[in-house]
């Protein structure tokens, strides 16, 4: 009885690796399918990457900055020499 026991235990050991090798196995093609349908499905959005928007953002501010000292030089001319008209 012994030696059938030690059998029976061991193809039970043996059942439960192998099922534990294909969760481990359907796990991963899961992760796979999840990750895939994930990127397609932020690339369909359109969406941007941190870097580039903070890039972007910092050019704005560069821009709006030159922009003031510009408006600001445009201030000091026409106090010198008289506003323009318009057209």
């Amino acid at each position: 009885m012994t030696q059938t026991s030690n059998r029976f235990f061991d193809e039970i050991a043996r059942l439960m690796n192998d099922a534990a090798g294909a969760a481990s196995g359907v796990k991963r093609e899961v992760e796979t399918v999840v990750r895939s349908q994930a990127e397609r499905i932020l690339r369909d959005l359109d969406l941007v990457k941190r870097e580039e928007f903070e890039a972007v953002k910092d050019m704005a501010r560069l821009a709006r900055e030159e922009n003031e000292a510009l408006k600001a030089r445009i201030e000091a001319l026409e106090k010198k020499t008289g506003p323009v008209a318009e057209t």
